[in-house]
């Protein structure tokens, strides 16, 4: 029922939000008498607020036609090089030819789309050949279509990787830190050649027992047939997927919202000021960035489900006993996969520790293949978003994949070699 009174609010609102549209229209016609004075521009800052706050945000277009090349802006074409129910593998393909290291970044399944990581693939297109993962939100995905747990994401990771071949690079961010270091850990003790040259962790729960953060105490303060009987509903027609059980997204940006609900209304509020001042800049900078923040997508009952309970309540991969499928998930087997982890001072979801974790359990891995990188004055979001990702964080990943990428080391080998 939670779903249905969703959908009956939002549709409830619907009137409202057209009056509010209707008295920007109004105040801001060309023959209103008005339209010019302190008045109308608080009636039409304070309705487009009001209709902002108030509707559906779909899936945001990635908007990256373009990436600067050696001084001249290339083109980039989004091609879903694999199209799979749950998941499409997209290559940010650039009219250009170059040895670039290859990219997979995996995005987080957490109730945001990938564009959440706009920013994160901007700095990566001009040096690299970038490839996301792109979630497909779970009420679109029909009921007749496989079910999706956590082994179901690590086997798409691993698969992912196969696609691309030896010598990729994977970034993962936030929730993907813990399924990417699985996958990389099955490959390696399988010998597998495709394991990735580098694997960089930014902001994961690798082991949430480390500096918990208020998400992660929620999820030790609740059994977990509590998250099962009070945050898992059934998706209404018409979608594609009525009838399946899920985690909804309204519900993950609620408690997003609410962690955050004094800076979010002040932020609101600042956004008011700037329409009535006529700020367009600032503006367009805070209704670019909710556009993006508020629109989420539901995730599949069993996955999330299978989270909460091998990530956050049990523990498992920190305490050795993770398994996918039939395989026990074994970080110590990883010996040619340099290590990147990145975390945020600030960061209130994914606190500093437990993603420095990963090096830790990386017991083979010889000490000049492990970095750890603490962003100073960041939350989550600024460790792949933002002026400080862009300035200091990105150089470093950047550096990192270069240090490790095999034909990189290759040429170095040959240089040398001549000399």
């Amino acid at each position: 029922m939670l779903y249905h009174m969703h959908e009956f609010s939002r549709l409830a609102m619907m009137p409202w939000r057209s009056a509010a549209q209707m008295a920007r229209l109004m105040a801001g016609a060309p023959w209103n008498p008005l339209a010019y004075t302190p008045y109308a521009q608080q009636v039409m800052a304070g309705a487009e607020v009001f209709e902002r706050a108030t509707r559906r945000y779909g899936k945001p277009d990635w908007g990256l036609a373009t990436t600067p090349i050696d001084g001249r802006e290339v083109e980039v074409e989004v091609d879903p090089v694999i199209k799979r129910s749950y998941c499409h593998l997209l290559h940010f393909k650039r009219a250009v030819t170059r040895e670039d290291p290859r990219v997979l970044v995996v995005a987080p399944l957490s109730g945001h789309f990938a564009t959440l990581l706009r920013g994160t693939v901007e700095a990566l297109l001009p040096d690299h050949e970038v490839y996301v993962t792109d979630w497909q939100d779970c009420r679109m995905v029909p009921t007749e279509a496989d079910r999706f747990n956590l082994n179901d994401y690590i086997d798409y990771v691993i698969d992912f990787l196969h696609y691309l071949g030896p010598n990729t690079h994977v970034i993962a961010v936030c929730q993907p830190s813990v399924p990417v270091l699985a996958a990389v850990s099955v490959m390696s003790g399988w010998g597998d050649l495709c394991a990735p040259a580098s694997m960089t962790l930014m902001g994961g729960p690798i082991d949430t027992r480390r500096n918990p953060t208020a998400v992660n105490k929620l999820a030790e303060e609740h059994d977990f047939e509590w998250f099962e009987n009070n945050v898992i509903t059934v998706v209404p027609p018409p979608y594609p997927g009525a009838g399946r059980r899920v985690y909804p997204g309204f519900i993950q940006l609620t408690n997003f919202i609410s962690m955050n609900l004094d800076r979010h209304m002040q932020s609101f509020h600042e956004l008011f000021d700037h329409l009535v001042q006529g700020d367009d800049e600032e503006a367009e900078k805070r209704t670019a960035f909710y556009d993006e923040y508020l629109a989420v997508m539901d995730l599949p009952e069993e996955f999330y489900l299978q989270t909460i309970k091998v990530v956050f309540k049990d523990h498992d991969l920190p305490r050795g006993e993770m398994i996918h499928r039939w395989h026990p998930v074994k970080p110590e087997a990883i010996t040619r996969t340099a290590i990147l982890c990145v975390e945020g001072e600030l960061d209130d979801i994914s606190g500093v520790g437990q993603t420095k974790a990963a090096l830790d359990l990386a017991t083979s891995l010889p000490d000049d293949m492990k970095k750890y990188h603490l962003q100073k004055k960041v939350g989550h979001y600024g460790i792949f978003n933002g002026g400080r990702w862009r300035r200091e964080i990105a150089p470093v990943v950047k550096e990192f994949i270069r240090e490790h990428d095999h034909r990189v080391g290759k040429r170095k080998a040959r240089l040398k070699a001549v000399g």
